[in-house]
């Protein structure tokens, strides 16, 4: 008898990630300083390190300890940030200060403040292809070109939409969702021209963004539609059209659970299977909290972290003291 139980049980510990019972549930939250409002966060693999962007500030979390280990502060209003290990350098867009601030991964430390053509940077992705950092810039519909080693401003990719999150594939492409035109740019990196567009219909408004790159697949989440649109690169087409939650900010995909995650604003995240290149099922509406719609996703754990404060009734306004980072993890 001992036998008949030990076996499948040893089987089960060897099955790979993606085979076993997926669940998400909540393990803690951070508590970090400061009541300004929030937008996006990134994790720097390489060293362990959450960056939680943060009205004029961004704070920054060890992964390890999963504790606040500083902040970089001294901005105007900044909305993204990106990790270039290469270069041991993160890259802040200052959407009020219309410039790419610049920042040391190991100290912390400001580094320069790098200032752009376009208006408003959004979100920003280091780009590896070209090594080149992107910011996509709200209030000119263009994206700025930033060499991640001189500092100096080397480009600008006229979007012909207002861009929102953008994914790059490692191959010479960068995709990004265009929330006003309901579609999805292809820009090659090499000419920094939009070499395609996609429509995303039945999908509407989308923002969050990320790539399955191995099937070559995009996935956009979009707020008109309370939709996912999961788009075939090779095709433009979309092929699936996936139920999500209200208000869907950020994309997340984990290439070795293969589960994807959509962070929506009426606290749910949406987390959905993909069980092949073409097919995708909704597999749990996780319960978060109210405006946690910003999101970023540990490859290494598998823990998903969102930022939220509680606020004023009727409001968007933080209540003092309350800004924090959810931690769910995987069961």
């Amino acid at each position: 008898m001992k036998k008949i139980f030990l076996i499948p049980f040893f089987a089960m510990g060897l099955m790979p990630l993606a085979s076993r019972a997926q669940t998400y549930t909540y393990e803690k939250s951070i508590a970090l300083p400061g009541d300004a409002g929030w937008d996006y966060l990134s994790i720097d693999k390489v060293n362990d390190r959450l960056y939680v962007s943060h009205g004029n500030a961004v704070n920054v979390v060890n992964l390890k300890t999963e504790q606040p280990v500083g902040v970089i502060g001294d901005l105007k209003g900044i909305h993204g940030i990106a990790i270039d290990n290469k270069a041991n350098r993160g890259f802040i867009s200052d959407g009020k200060a219309n410039a790419i601030v610049v920042f040391d991964l190991k100290t912390l430390a400001t580094i320069a403040t790098v200032p752009i053509d376009g208006k408003d940077p959004d979100c920003i992705i280091y780009e590896p292809y070209t090594d080149r950092v992107y910011s996509f810039n709200g209030d000119s519909n263009s994206s700025s070109v930033v060499d991640p080693n001189t500092l100096k401003q080397v480009g600008t990719v006229e979007l012909g939409g207002g861009p929102e999150f953008a994914v790059s594939d490692g191959k010479g492409n960068i995709y990004n969702n265009l929330e006003d035109k309901n579609s999805l740019d292809v820009i090659n990196v090499k000419s920094l021209k939009v070499s395609a567009n996609y429509p995303l219909a039945p999908g509407g408004g989308p923002t969050g963004i990320a790539m399955d790159i191995k099937n070559g697949r995009t996935f956009s989440g979009c707020r008109a539609n309370k939709g996912m649109s999961v788009t075939d690169i090779k095709t433009g087409k979309v092929i699936a059209t996936l139920p999500i939650g209200a208000g869907v900010d950020a994309v997340a995909f984990d290439p070795e659970t293969k589960l994807i995650f959509c962070s929506c604003g009426d606290g749910t995240v949406t987390i959905i299977k993909e069980e092949n290149a073409d097919s995708y099922t909704v597999v749990q509406s996780l319960k978060t909290q109210n405006r946690a719609r910003t999101m970023a996703l540990d490859t290494k754990t598998h823990k998903i972290y969102l930022s939220v404060a509680e606020t004023e009734p009727n409001s968007r306004k933080a209540l003092p003291g309350t800004f924090k980072v959810l931690v769910y993890e995987m069961k």
